[in-house]
């Protein structure tokens, strides 16, 4: 019976020290990511379980792997009426030029589930680089600032980018041909 009760606060006691070792190891790993973390680029998780990293550079973006491809950046709410009618112009572009262009579908909810964001691209023939990431809210973020917007702009805001420069953006509902026109503009064709 004394052995059990000695025994008793000698196993708690190296419970928690192994848990709190565990943490604090956990604690070092999380530090070490963070200061791994390059702040000019975005690492996002497709809807295709790749990665597509985004660098910052010339005062806007491009593909990391790609930086000459022209970067349709999409942000968008899957609940937003002017949104879902814009996913199959955007498709039609990305099938047409897909070769020379990148659209990517950043959504504006935080922690969208994976199953509300396939179900989008299902619904609305939404047939490009849609990401759902802890990145989305900084690169939304930082898309925001540099276009001077500040945190309550109108969606969708489609920012079309070449080499890293901004070329041009549109606010809210826009007709394929804008676009095309901008694309081909950027094509120099």
């Amino acid at each position: 019976m004394l052995l059990k009760h000695s025994l008793l606060p000698f196993l708690v006691f190296s419970t928690l020290f192994v848990q709190g070792c565990s943490k604090t190891k956990e604690h070092t790993q999380e530090q070490t990511t963070k200061q791994q973390h390059n702040p000019n680029e975005y690492v996002f998780q497709t809807l295709e379980n790749t990665q597509l990293i985004l660098k910052k550079e010339n005062g806007g973006f491009a593909l990391k792997k790609n930086p000459n491809t022209i970067l349709l950046i999409d942000i968008f709410a899957t609940w937003c009426p002017p949104c879902q009618a814009s996913a199959s112009h955007l498709s039609a572009l990305q099938k047409k030029y897909k070769n020379d262009i990148k659209v990517i579908g950043v959504s504006i909810e935080d922690g969208i589930a994976t199953k509300n964001l396939k179900a989008f691209k299902q619904q609305h023939n939404a047939n490009y680089t849609l990401v759902h990431s802890q990145e989305n809210r900084r690169l939304i973020n930082d898309i925001a600032k540099e276009l001077h917007m500040g945190q309550n702009f109108g969606i969708p805001l489609l920012a079309i980018y070449k080499n890293g420069k901004l070329l041009h953006f549109y606010q809210g509902i826009v007709e394929e041909e804008f676009i095309e026109s901008d694309i081909k503009q950027a094509l120099e064709k």
